[in-house]
């Protein structure tokens, strides 16, 4: 059997793009972060919170410079686009420790702000906004 060299090359060549396609959009999207703007509230008032997608799950982290509020129970609140809110988990945790990062439950369809929230006081802490909603 005969094979068409030009067929061939030309099949390899398709190939090889597809390939290169591929890989490119596999890497845009696991290197694809957000950053909010920074925090505005009367006890969180610095810093940011980023988006990306870790491990197959979309996650929010905490900034370096934010500083956890010193209130009694602040807790991550998300919004999403249509305005309903989402209380999530305590910032403060047992022992001193704190959780600056959270995944994003698969019931938020998206993230427009993150507000820290005071359970206790039952308050907005302060809210940082994303440009556009993330998940």
């Amino acid at each position: 059997m005969k094979v068409n060299t030009l067929a061939a090359r030309v099949m390899f060549a398709a190939l090889a793009i597809c390939l290169a396609l591929s890989g490119a959009a596999f890497a845009a999207d696991t290197d694809n972060t957000h950053a909010s703007s920074q925090f505005q509230g009367a006890k969180a008032n610095k810093g940011t919170v980023t988006h990306a997608n870790k491990g197959g799950q979309s996650v929010l982290t905490l900034s370096d410079d934010f500083v956890v509020p010193d209130t009694p129970d602040p807790h991550w609140q998300l919004v999403d686009s249509n305005g309903t809110v989402y209380l999530l988990d305590k910032l403060k945790l047992k022992g001193d420790r704190e959780k600056r990062e959270i995944a994003i439950p698969a019931f938020v369809p998206n993230v427009a702000k993150v507000q820290i929230w005071c359970a206790w006081a039952e308050a907005n802490l302060g809210e940082a906004s994303f440009a556009a909603p993330v998940k």
